[in-house]
């Protein structure tokens, strides 16, 4: 039986899409573009979540690569960025009212160390993780998905049976990384109501 949901973040309870992040604080669309990929660049945020690398190293490098007015607008996203993020419709209320059932919610996320300090800036983030019972994230533990040893963290720090959790993650790469441990996955395509009849709420 399943009495533990796991739930991951990006593009599942918030949207995260690099260029609607940037979009607030640049206009013109293709320096929009730009700035995104500079601020986002997968070269950072791989080593964001796995906390080998801080916010500070990120910018500094934002403004090393670029010339100084690319590099402080690519800073600024940055800085901004978790205060910009948007809830996945229907999302936070299919939240809401599971909490209110007897199953247990817990997090499970690639983000970085920045993230986990600073999530409480953004208001509606701090209500709906206030719902749940444990939350992991990568960066302050320094493992990431799909390697085993995060999924193992989660079990054991907030003492969990791999066979009764369901894990709630758009990344098949990552379902499979928990399949493997004998967790179920459930593949999210951002249809918050077709998950919301899986689990027959």
């Amino acid at each position: 039986m399943i009495k533990n949901y796991i739930f991951d973040f990006g593009n599942v309870l918030a949207e995260f899409y690099p260029e609607k992040l940037t979009k607030p604080f640049v206009e013109d669309e293709k320096l929009c573009k730009e700035i995104s990929e500079i601020a986002f660049d997968r070269l950072y945020w791989d080593k964001l979540d796995d906390g080998s690398i801080t916010d500070e190293e990120v910018k500094e490098g934002f403004l090393s690569r670029t010339d100084e007015k690319t590099g402080e607008l690519a800073c600024r996203v940055y800085d901004n960025w978790i205060n910009s993020l948007t809830p996945v419709p229907n999302m936070e209320k299919l939240i809401y009212d599971i909490r209110k059932t007897d199953k247990k919610l817990y997090l499970l996320s690639n983000i970085s160390i920045g993230f986990a300090e600073r999530y409480m800036e953004a208001e509606w983030i701090k209500e709906l993780f206030s719902c749940f019972d444990g939350l992991v994230f990568s960066g302050p533990v320094g493992k990431v998905k799909p390697d085993r040893e995060i999924f193992e963290q989660l079990l054991s720090e907030f003492n969990l049976k791999a066979e009764e959790c369901l894990f709630i993650d758009d990344s098949e790469t990552n379902i499979k990384g928990a399949e493997k441990i004998g967790i179920k996955g459930y593949l999210f395509d951002g249809d918050a109501e077709k998950l919301r009849e899986y689990l027959g709420l």
